[in-house]
């Protein structure tokens, strides 16, 4: 196991710290392996929710429906386009 790289400070009131260091007693692992486990557990939750994006059924046929549709540029798009081929 490599050592780690990268240290976290945290304050927390003696209540606090005495409750997770009883939960790490409980679970039979050291305190600072708790709260990292525990950390990283809650990270991948919410990058998980806010970097997964969920579509009804409905939704899911229209955007696989608009993937599938001939590219239509609109018109800010040719007049942003004539200009970089005129350059």
């Amino acid at each position: 196991m490599t050592a780690a790289a990268a240290r976290l400070d945290l304050r927390l009131t003696p209540a606090d710290k005495a409750r997770i260091a009883r939960a790490a007693d409980l679970r039979g692992v050291p305190l600072s392996v708790f709260v990292r486990d525990a950390i990283l557990r809650e990270a991948e939750s919410v990058m998980a929710a806010e970097l997964t994006v969920s579509l009804s059924p409905q939704e899911s046929r229209r955007f696989l429906k608009a993937l599938d549709a001939p590219f239509q540029p609109n018109p800010k798009l040719k007049k942003a386009l004539a200009r970089v081929s005129q350059a």
